[in-house]
């Protein structure tokens, strides 16, 4: 298979319809609809809590990985002008990247999900695989059962990338080294004998082909032998060949639209076009799922004795593919090795590929960050109240995607329109707005001669949360807030108008982080203190 085209997505990725559900007849309480006009489409309830309860049992389990191990080069440089000699343009480079690619980085993906990886494959005693080997080490991978062949070097990508005003990256040129000749018999028979002495210690076995002579029909034999005995399920991620009986017999294989119109010598323009011939292709390559991934239509999952589910897109803004089908991959491996159901795996592996197409080359995706992704795709059932340890990881998604951090605080006992009028004007300067309020120990240790706050905290979060221009409510026990905003780095930190920029706490960690310091005007007329005397005034006996 071409490298590049192993990525499933393109300018949408594979998730849940986000159209209202309309569908009447529920087939399981916990799991789907069923639309009786589109049976094969899939649509969950209580899917947030579902999914997020399979990413929590991700660590521990332990996945084998087999495939090409690859290094990858990035020479990023100023590209500015055309040469004079030919019209191709000028690279003054100015850094140099090393990192894992190919099967390796499945095994990074994987290990950013917090499962434990065995890798093997071949890693040649030269300089390219010694490094390519510290930088696995490094990711806490097991690479004891890779081999290392003397008759190739180690297969490198090299990557030469234009950087215009110094900032906006595309990719010139890629460099490939390789070899995909077959192992040596001898090399070829240990890593047999180090693949199939490894499969009974693991949950998942997990083959990805990029067609550079590793993964052999021996080899796969050897595993589907090994796994069936040990009840192991084998996933494969297949090379684009002209047929996949390589692969016959493996519990799953994870072809997209291009790989599988090449294997099965027919177009698949549609979804139903491979629900239609999907079973029987299941069927010919004895697998007990096959999941079809189909770039703007979703994916269709085909399993034994199921009906066909197919699964819609969620538009996502692509900044690069390269890397999604590694993700997708690792994070389908992660989600079956956890006792996830085949429908639901392809859910959060969707999760994990649009991910890494907002991010450029490749990039593992962490379990933090999947979640956070659940968390704001379902921020209406969730609530807004979030801990600071939930926060910051929704916080570190949104400004990846370019969003702007509003941050402001205080006590908001009792909401008025004074306070409406100044959240909603905050609000107005980003993409969204973090309120944090004080306990209501913080606030009485700060105000001692008070019966303030008339409202707990959990009341006083429960109205700000109830706002259109809030976006997030955290709490904090604190004198002040200087630690929430060292965490969260706001973009732009606002206070009211009884403030000046040089008396508002946090002002220096945000200047000093890039960000801006606001102050809002109060709206006249409105008050707490001013609401408290009048209700006061209205209990006294005249």
């Amino acid at each position: 298979m071409q490298e590049n085209a192993k990525n499933p997505l393109t300018t949408n990725s594979l998730f849940m319809d986000t159209q209202p559900c309309r569908f009447l007849h529920r087939t399981d309480p916990n799991t789907q609809f069923i639309d009786p006009q589109n049976p094969h489409q899939y649509h969950a309830t209580q899917m947030p809590d579902q999914l997020t309860t399979i990413i929590d049992a991700f660590p521990g389990k332990r996945v084998l990985l087999v495939g090409d191990l690859i290094l990858d080069r990035y020479i990023y440089g100023d590209a500015e002008r055309i040469s004079p000699e030919a019209p191709v343009p000028v690279l003054r480079a100015i850094e140099t990247q090393e990192r894992v690619g190919g099967s390796a980085n499945v095994a990074a993906c994987l290990r950013a999900l917090n499962i434990d990886v065995l890798c093997c494959g071949a890693i040649p005693n030269d300089p390219a695989g010694r490094r390519l080997r510290h930088l696995l080490d490094d990711t806490g991978i097991d690479v004891s059962g890779s081999v290392a062949p003397t008759d190739r070097s180690t297969t490198t990508k090299t990557r030469f990338v234009g950087l215009a005003q110094h900032r906006h990256r595309q990719q010139l040129l890629r460099l490939d080294e390789e070899s995909t000749n077959p192992l040596p018999t001898d090399t070829a028979n240990q890593l047999i004998r180090n693949v199939t002495d490894r499969i009974k210690n693991v949950d998942v076995v997990c083959i990805e082909d990029y067609a550079k002579g590793i993964i052999t029909p021996e080899l796969v034999d050897a595993i589907i032998t090994a796994a069936g005995k040990a009840n192991i399920p084998v996933i494969v991620d297949p090379a684009k060949v002209h047929d996949f009986a390589l692969y016959s017999g493996v519990s799953a294989m994870t072809p997209n639209r291009t790989e599988l119109e090449h294997a099965a010598n027919q177009r698949f323009t549609t979804p139903e076009s491979v629900i239609a011939a999907g079973p029987a292709l299941r069927n010919k390559w004895q697998l007990d799922c096959l999941v079809v991934t189909l770039d703007r239509d979703g994916a269709v999952v085909i399993e034994k004795d199921q009906d066909a589910v197919h699964l819609p897109t969620r538009p996502r803004s692509v900044y690069d593919n390269t890397g999604a089908g590694d993700a997708v991959l690792a994070c389908l491996a992660a989600a079956i090795a956890s006792g996830a159901s085949w429908p639901d795996a392809v859910r959060l592996a969707n999760i994990a590929g649009g991910l890494e197409v907002e991010k450029f080359g490749c990039v593992p995706i962490t379990a933090d960050q999947m979640l956070a992704d659940l968390r704001i795709e379902h921020r209406q059932k969730n609530g807004k109240l979030r801990t600071l340890d939930e926060l910051i990881p929704e916080i570190t998604l949104r400004k990846d995607r370019g969003e702007t951090i509003v941050f402001t605080n205080g006590v908001f006992d009792i909401l008025h329109p004074g306070h409406i009028h100044y959240l909603t004007q905050a609000r107005q300067l980003g993409s969204f707005l973090i309120v944090a309020i004080n306990t209501d120990e913080s606030v009485r240790r700060l105000d001692k001669d008070t019966d303030r706050p008339i409202n707990n905290e959990t009341f006083r979060a429960a109205m700000l949360g109830a706002l259109e221009c809030v976006d997030y409510v955290t709490i904090f026990n604190e004198d002040t807030p200087l630690e929430l905003i060292r965490k969260i780095r706001p973009d732009i930190l606002v206070k009211g108008g009884d403030y000046t920029p040089e008396t508002v706490v946090g002002a220096d960690v945000v200047r000093k982080s890039g960000g801006k310091i606001k102050i809002l005007p109060f709206l006249e007329g409105y008050s707490t203190t001013t609401i408290l005397k009048k209700i006061r005034d209205t209990q006294r006996p005249r």
